[in-house]
């Protein structure tokens, strides 16, 4: 992702909502709370093209390990065929031929890896942002709501400059319409902060289960046990123990 623009929808994140609001309360206008949408709205779309584009790159690279792990597993076993039957040339010449696959298989596998974390990332940053938009549409439409009740109530906007002042107006409508506003945004912080300890942990428990999924299987390979599961392998002994 270019930086500029992971530099604006981080900015775009962490805007204060509550700080949006209440500048449209003291322009008495919600064009601050429009020129906010159409931003995130922008970014959304460039950053869903440049997702499109680092998921792409992921599926490739994804593909090229296994492709030339693939391929570096059955040298590997041509090489055993070689030596057995006394080709010792043909056999050197194949392990040369291995060790450049397993290095390469090893240079795909960890861009792959690099490249899948960027793409989760830019999932979640996604799914911020559109937290965000959502939750200020949402509120934009509340806004608008308070702003005509206070005109037509004749509520001087001019001195009022945040949702609190508006809460403290001593009407009850007025009051209940701001604080039903503030506590919507309150909510959403929470759910936004929820969310984003919920998706960094998967992301670290997907790469931890990637690393510890290729190490077992090169172990089994290695004991000669083939590719079958733990649950597997504990079902075949329990069948061998009977």
């Amino acid at each position: 992702m270019p930086p500029s623009l992971f530099e604006k929808i981080n900015t775009l994140i962490s805007a204060n909502l509550h700080g949006i609001v209440d500048r449209a309360i003291e322009a008495n206008s919600v064009q601050v709370m429009d020129e906010y949408i159409r931003q995130v709205e922008r970014n959304l779309d460039a950053l869903e093209d440049s997702a499109a584009t680092i998921g792409g790159t992921v599926k490739t690279l994804k593909r090229k390990y296994e492709e030339f792990a693939a391929a570096a597993e059955k040298l590997d076993r041509d090489i055993d065929t070689l030596i057995i039957k006394g080709k010792d040339d043909l056999a050197g010449a194949a392990q040369a031929e291995l060790n450049t696959k397993q290095q390469l298989a090893q240079e795909y596998y960890e861009q792959w890896q690099d490249q899948e974390v960027q793409y989760q990332k830019m999932l979640e940053m996604r799914l911020k942002l559109e937290a965000k938009l959502t939750t200020i549409k949402q509120e934009r439409e509340h806004l608008r709501a308070l702003i005509e009740l206070a005109e037509a109530k004749k509520v001087t906007l001019k001195t009022v400059k945040s949702l609190d002042q508006l809460a403290a107006t001593g009407d009850e409508q007025i009051t209940g319409l701001a604080q039903r506003i503030r506590t919507n945004l309150d909510r959403e912080d929470a759910r936004l902060e929820m969310a984003t300890a919920n998706i960094s942990d998967q992301i670290e428990e997907a790469i931890r289960g990637s690393e510890v999924d290729r190490q077992l299987e090169e172990r089994r390979r290695r004991l000669g046990v083939g590719g079958a599961s733990p649950q597997e392998s504990a079902n075949t002994q329990q069948s061998s123990s009977s």
